[in-house]
């Protein structure tokens, strides 16, 4: 699993980098300047000391040869070579690097008419001074490095913990959690800046104003559910009674069945309503239901809004199918998709299909446009507005059960090739037709 970058984390490995770029700079460096030491400096001296021997030896043919600690001169004739040490015996002029206990040993070589000197410098002092003036300030300077980055680095720390605190509370704000055991800038670390707290100001007050949004909602949508039963009930126990009376013509019964259909689909939109509502409030009670046995209950149903419509419901199954959640929004999602298909569809068929994966509602209606279908889940959107249909909330409501539940949505359609809205159930139980629920 990839780790969350954080702003401390982030910090830190900034830090870090730097530290190790100075530090890899900083050794390259000693390195380099050993190289300058032995390679530039000592051959320098070894030249310049040449010049000096031999501008003495011209002078005074008895001026001794070069002797002190890491210095060392031989002189030999040209037919006398076999004289000297193997190692010198076949150099010429110039530098020349000889392996030895020390792994450095330069030899510097001229010669001056019939006489050739052997400058021999011995590298292993070179080696401990190189190691002296180069490791030691390493050492040094790497000490200081890194101290001071630790030092910014917790100066760094400290500045960022009130924002990781800040970060934090915001992050466990929960509508469940009582308002007292909220945010509150009084909490912020005693460290925090002006900025911090101006901004944990902020957020506290943008929270309460959400919460206080978020409620006045919740009393809206509850209460105005509610007093919309009252009429509805009274409009159905109306047309009860209109519809027992055997001595109303066609014409009257048929505006009697539109009321009762009417007055049906309000009281469904209300209990949408009242399912929201309580999703915000408490929850909603979850239990296994079979989609199929939904799905064909809300095509009979709205099997009398099609019928003055041309427009057959079609009920396709490849298995049964079980879905964990709560009855009343899986009717809300399937009749308000379904019902919506019939509204833009004049003839043809409105077909429902389940499959493993979920259940599908397609039409052979008039389709949407792209940017139709961009907005088709924007309250109170209604695509082609001069078709008679709903009020543009239907769809709104299926998005809204389907975020709460986690069901994928995906809309298709074309103008003129009719549309295809899918709801998939990721965690659903697919049984092959004729086999019933365990323990159902």
């Amino acid at each position: 699993m990839a780790i969350e970058l954080t702003l401390k984390r982030r910090i830190s490995r900034t830090f870090l980098l730097q530290a190790a770029a100075i530090s890899i700079a900083a050794v390259v460096s000693v390195l380099l300047a050993a190289v300058v030491i032995k390679q530039v400096l000592v051959t320098e001296a070894l030249r310049m000391e040449a010049d000096y021997f031999w501008q003495r030896h011209e002078k005074d043919p008895t001026f001794p040869l070069p002797d002190t600690l890491n210095l060392t001169g031989r002189m030999a004739s040209l037919d006398r070579l076999d004289d000297l040490s193997p190692e010198l015996r076949g150099l010429d002029d110039g530098f020349h690097d000889l392996p030895s206990a020390a792994e450095f040993t330069t030899v510097y070589v001229t010669t001056r008419g019939d006489r050739r000197l052997f400058l021999v410098f011995d590298g292993e002092r070179v080696n401990e001074l190189a190691a002296y003036f180069g490791l030691v300030p390493l050492v040094v300077v790497l000490l200081v490095l890194y101290l001071s980055v630790w030092l910014a680095y917790r100066a760094s720390h400290k500045a960022v913990s009130p924002f990781t605190w800040l970060a934090r509370e915001v992050n466990r704000i929960d509508p469940d959690i009582p308002r007292e055991q909220r945010l509150a800038v009084a909490d912020l670390p005693a460290d925090a800046d002006n900025e911090v707290r101006v901004l944990a100001e902020a957020l506290a007050g943008l929270a309460d104003r959400v919460d206080d949004f978020a409620e006045r909602e919740r009393n809206f949508t509850r209460d105005a559910s509610h007093e919309l039963r009252t009429p509805l009930t009274v409009i159905r126990i109306a047309t009860d009674v209109l519809l027992a009376r055997k001595d109303l013509d066609d014409r009257t019964l048929d505006h009697v069945h539109r009321i009762r259909r009417s007055s049906d689909e309000m009281e469904r939109l209300v209990d949408a309503f009242l399912l929201l509502a309580r999703e915000t409030d408490q929850g909603l009670p979850s239990e296994r239901v079979c989609v199929n046995d939904v799905a064909e209950s809300e095509l009979e149903r709205l099997r009398l809004i099609a019928k003055d419509k041309p427009v057959d419901l079609i009920l396709e199954a490849e298995c049964r199918l079980f879905v964990e959640g709560p009855s009343q929004v899986i009717a809300s999602v399937v009749g308000n998709l379904v019902r919506n298909a019939i509204a833009y569809t004049d003839k043809g068929s409105v077909r429902v299909i389940i499959d493993g994966s979920g259940i599908a509602i397609e039409d052979s209606g008039i389709g949407m446009a792209k940017e139709e279908i961009d907005a088709a889940f924007r309250p109170f959107f209604r695509a082609h507005a001069e078709r008679a249909g709903g009020h543009g909330v239907g769809l709104t409501i299926v998005r809204r059960f389907a975020d709460r539940f986690g069901w994928p949505l995906d809309i298709t359609s074309r103008p003129g090739s009719g549309t295809r809205v899918t709801v998939a159930f990721p965690d659903a139980d697919c049984q092959p037709l004729g086999e019933t629920a365990p323990g159902g």
